[in-house]
């Protein structure tokens, strides 16, 4: 705020005996401030008072600070009665809290003024000096020769004060504008930043733009074909629907026809029964004679066969021809077809398998990977053989058979579990085939007894068949194991 007091020129003299009173000394400082301070008297000797340049708000908080640090050091009676508390804050408290109390005292009360003057120009030094005689050097400080002045207040004061003004004013300009640059700087930076970015974001938004423009034909090409579709799938369900009422015409006529047929076939079904009844009837009175006749003639062959078996002396042996063929036959791969193909039968029928396993002494020979590969290929060989070989052994203890199942391999396999009871387990040695040791196998047998090979290999079907036993495929077996 700004200090204002009545010109020093017009300040009434200090009593020496008041000032000696207070402390004060004739010969100190504060009676060079009081001299120096003192103006010219107006013409006329009538003083007149000038009103208090308006300070700069730097000029104004340095005059405080000054006066701040030199107030301690002033006599406690020397000191007025309001700044005596603001004596004792601390440095930086002083000048902050009691400024308005110090400007209010440095302008209404001149001698405070010149006392706390004395000691400031003292500290001052060479500038204070300079200040005093009313110059001021140029590289000094304009806001320090300010207070300076408005506290010494020399010939020409006022016009130190404006200089220091002006100055400071001048530099606050200067940073006015270097700020207003700087930020003109900044926002052109960032304005230019802004157009690049803007720039890339153009970029990127032509980019999208194309490529939306490029997917929004392909959807108007996709539509186009969907919507063909469409019309040709219409097109189609109608044909369709038309197609699907001729035939539901044609059903309900061949309904109607089929349950006259029905009606038909169940009248000729009534008489035939009919007449079954009666058949059945007549051929049991014709079949009791035929069972006796066939019990007598089974009976006569039963005594002929022991009586043979006890003229020939045959005992019951221990090996089955199937037996001799790894052993007898493993240095003679060439033998003579055994006997003519009588007892073959070519059909596939997978209920066969079961009629000619009920015959009398069947043998069962069994073509191994030929099965498992057709039945349960997934799994390995081990698992193949583990699987196939325990369902024939259900088969040869329900059965009562001879069951033989011959594998492929050049030399016996290792680990294989002990086979089940009734079941053989072959491997044809190294140069020979499972084919060959299964024609070997059915060369062996005698004429006359069932043989059954069951493969899908038609080599091995034509082979055995020429031998006189009966092929069947691997899905028969497979389809009884699976029933078993």
């Amino acid at each position: 705020m700004p200090l204002t007091e009545p010109h020093d020129d017009h300040l009434p003299q200090e009593d020496p005996v008041a000032r000696d009173g207070a402390g004060g000394d004739p010969d100190s400082g504060d009676q060079t401030a009081v001299d120096a301070s003192a103006g010219p008297a107006r013409p006329g000797g009538d003083p007149t008072v000038e009103p208090e340049p308006v300070l700069p708000e730097p000029v104004r908080q340095r005059i405080v600070a000054l006066t701040a640090a030199v107030l301690p050091t002033l006599p406690l009676d020397e000191v007025p009665v309001p700044l005596r508390r603001v004596a004792k804050f601390a440095p930086n408290r002083r000048a902050r809290l009691g400024a308005p109390a110090i400007a209010a005292q440095l302008t209404g009360d001149p001698l405070f003024r010149q006392r706390v003057t004395a000691r400031v120009l003292a500290d001052a030094g060479d500038l204070g000096a300079a200040v005093v005689e009313g110059t001021a050097p140029a590289a000094a400080d304009p806001v320090e020769v300010a207070a300076l002045a408005y506290l010494a207040r020399p010939r020409g004061w006022r016009e130190l004060i404006d200089a220091s003004g002006a100055a400071v004013r001048a530099e606050a300009d200067s940073a006015v504008v270097a700020e207003l640059v700087r930020e003109a700087e900044q926002r052109a930076t960032r304005a230019e930043h802004d157009r690049a970015v803007a720039r890339v974001e153009a970029e990127k938004l032509r980019d999208e733009l194309a490529r939306v423009r490029e997917e929004l034909g392909q959807l108007r090409e996709e539509s186009r074909q969907l919507a063909r579709t469409l019309r040709e799938t219409q097109a189609r369900e109608r044909r369709a629907t038309e197609l699907l009422a001729t035939e539901r015409g044609r059903a309900a006529r061949a309904s109607a026809d089929v349950d006259a047929e029905l009606r038909r076939a169940r009248a000729r079904l009534a008489e035939a029964e009919a007449a079954a009844g009666v058949a059945r009837a007549s051929a049991k009175e014709a079949r009791s004679v035929d069972d006796a006749r066939l019990w007598l003639l089974l009976e006569t062959i039963g005594q002929a066969a022991v009586g043979l078996r006890r003229e020939l002396a045959l005992d019951p042996v221990d090996k089955l021809p199937a037996d001799f063929v790894a052993d007898a036959f493993a240095e003679q791969p060439g033998t003579a077809p055994a006997g003519p193909a009588a007892r073959a039968r070519d059909t596939d029928d997978p209920a066969r398998l079961d009629q000619l396993l009920a015959l009398p002494r069947a043998h069962l020979v069994v073509d191994g990977y030929n099965v498992t590969k057709r039945g349960f290929g997934e799994m390995s060989l081990e698992q193949q053989r583990k699987r196939l070989i325990t369902g024939l052994g259900g088969i040869a203890a329900q059965t009562g058979d001879e069951v033989t199942v011959v594998f492929d391999g050049a030399e016996r396999m290792h680990g294989l579990p002990p086979a089940p009871r009734g079941v053989r387990v072959l491997f044809s040695r190294k140069g020979e085939t499972a084919d060959e040791l299964i024609r070997r196998l059915v060369r062996a047998e005698p004429a006359g007894r069932p043989v059954v090979v069951v493969s899908s290999d038609r080599e091995v079907a034509d082979g055995v068949r020429r031998h006189g036993a009966y092929p069947l495929g691997a899905d028969s077996l497979l389809r009884r194991l699976a029933r078993s």
